[in-house]
């Protein structure tokens, strides 16, 4: 046993438990703690309910007593373009802090995580290093594709049709059609997103069952996950193997090499810093760089691929063919360990089935990989695009520029009509701190394609993209306008250039023009209070992971 208990403290807890039904030698067992983030307001966590049953008998049948605690578990699309948005990121930390809350007042002994979604795995995965205890993470499985008129779909194309619809190229019965047939079971989203990609950083970390991160949900199959699961959970608990007993630097390089190999979210640039910074490993944007010098993109699904989701991926291999494929040119580190085995071991000796959808690395859609961290005088620390999502064409663009203090801005001129072909939408004030909470700026985006124009304008932000954003869109600019970095200082009409095979974003506006344009500046101050007050108070930048945690846990 892992947790120490004297007599007293023992049976106070066992009196409580006994109140709920729970026999004095089940109390002898061992207490894991299903760690639920399902709820009724994200379609990606709703299948667990139908599990959880499943789950305690196993962990019951293999000699411990599993009991069920509630996590919070929000969908970024719940409250897309809504004050509520900006809430997303900063609950990440809220849910490290509620498992690591959980965990250690409830003495337990293990934990079984579930969830799925963009900031919950994350959140979790914090949690669970800090923690530290024999942990496994079981994820919810990925939702089917949409289809209307023989055409996929899925959620983000109906921010695309409204757009269209607003423009007057759809009418709008054609635009309500969408909105009813994009989601059409539970589970991720099934594109390349950040959901997707968080459940791959669960697998690919080593706390997940080898093929959880791209299997359907509610099959049978990931049924069958889940009480694998389980069963390794308690195998851990008996064995005391905890995270970190396994986890190294090499594992979260893996989560970056896979992520450069599929076109992973850019989120993850937040995300995988953060979990590594709670495990004492220190990752930053120059090592995602760094990596994706060396592996080849082989892989491309929507937004990366305008009709391959996540079905097609799962069919083809899914997860462990892209590390087979990747094993075969040594892009991965096939040694690293997890729970359920070495990431060789995670290939499960699969090779693409389809090289449309997962490519051999002799063969890559691309030699690098589908992140590029540029550099410039507008993001002196760095900045990010998800290149994987361009057209080549676009990978070097130049125009003036049209500044906009929020989103909500830019989306309304985007619709009418004031953003032409060959602007440079700057959008500020939108990170951790001048939002606060750094909202995604998809819905801009998303108007942008609608419009068809994805080809003709770009996009430069402090605030952060959804991970199924396509465009020419830069984010994560460090540091941000609220700090005083030098997107607050752009105006309209400053030229920018954007030069993606050279990792640069140039403005041309000298150091000595700077300085007279910072005199007397003041940043835009948009109203935080409780929660949002106090993420703005404490979190890092982009650059660091934008974490409450970053400066407090050394």
């Amino acid at each position: 046993m892992i947790r120490t208990w004297n007599e007293e403290s023992l049976d106070h807890r066992n009196a409580l438990l006994y109140a709920m039904g729970i026999t004095e030698d089940d109390a002898k067992r061992p207490v894991i703690g299903i760690m639920n983030a399902w709820n009724e307001m994200n379609p990606g966590h709703f299948p667990f309910k139908d599990v959880i049953d499943e789950l305690k008998q196993e962990i019951y049948d293999a000699g411990a007593l599993a009991l069920e605690l509630p996590v919070s578990g929000i969908c970024d699309g719940i409250c897309s373009n809504t004050p509520g948005d900006r809430y997303t990121l900063p609950s990440r930390d809220l849910v490290a802090s509620e498992i690591e809350t959980l965990a250690e007042l409830n003495m337990l002994e293990g934990m079984l995580l579930l969830s799925t979604c963009d900031k919950v795995v994350p959140g979790m995965l914090m949690g669970a290093m800090r923690v530290n205890i024999p942990t496994v993470m079981f994820t919810g499985g990925y939702m089917a594709k949409g289809e209307l008129d023989g055409k996929m779909l899925t959620l983000t194309h109906t921010k695309q049709a409204y757009a269209a619809y607003q423009g007057g190229q759809i009418s709008r019965q054609e635009y309500k059609a969408v909105v009813r047939n994009a989601c059409p079971t539970p589970g991720a989203c099934p594109f390349m997103g950040t959901a997707n990609t968080m459940c791959a950083t669960a697998e690919i970390l080593g706390l997940s069952p080898f093929g959880n991160a791209s299997v359907r949900s509610q099959t049978e199959r990931w049924h069958e996950l889940g009480k694998q699961a389980a069963r390794q959970l308690v195998d851990c608990v008996k064995q005391e193997i905890r995270p970190l007993d396994l986890i190294t630097k090499d594992n979260f390089e893996n989560v970056v090499r896979y992520m450069m190999a599929t076109g992973g979210s850019t989120n993850s640039i937040l995300h995988i810093p953060a979990i590594a910074r709670m495990a004492g490993i220190d990752i930053d944007p120059e090592f995602f760089d760094k990596i994706s010098s060396e592996v080849p993109w082989i892989s491309a699904i929507y937004p990366n691929h305008p009709t391959y989701t996540m079905e097609e991926f799962e069919h083809a291999g899914g997860l462990n063919a892209v590390v087979g494929e990747m094993l075969r040119e040594n892009k991965i580190i096939g040694t690293a360990k997890g729970v359920f085995g070495t990431t060789e071991e995670m290939a499960l000796g699969k090779r693409s089935k389809d090289p449309e959808v997962i490519r051999s690395c002799a063969d890559p859609i691309n030699p690098h990989g589908g992140l590029a961290v540029l550099k410039g005088n507008i993001a002196p620390e760095s900045c990010i695009v998800k290149f994987a999502a361009i057209p080549r064409g676009l990978w070097s663009f130049s125009g003036p520029a049209k500044v906009y203090e929020s989103q909500d801005d830019a989306w309304h001129a985007m619709l009418s009509d004031e953003i032409v072909s060959g602007d440079v939408v700057v959008i500020r004030y939108e990170g951790p701190k001048g939002s606060p909470g750094m909202p995604h700026m998809e819905t801009f985006m998303a108007a942008v394609l609608g419009k068809n124009m994805g080809s003709e304008i770009a996009l430069v932000s402090d605030g952060r993209f959804s991970g199924a954003t396509g465009g020419l869109a830069i984010g994560h600019v460090s540091p941000e306008a609220y700090d005083g970095g030098p997107i607050a200082f752009i105006q309209n009409g400053d030229m920018i250039h954007i030069d993606i095979e050279n990792r640069s974003l140039m403005v041309d506006i000298d150091e000595q023009e700077f300085e007279k344009r910072r005199k007397g500046w003041k940043p835009v101050d948009k109203p935080a209070r409780g929660y949002l007050g106090l993420y703005r108070k404490m979190t890092s930048t982009t650059h660091r992971g934008a974490s409450i945690y970053w400066d407090l846990w050394e």
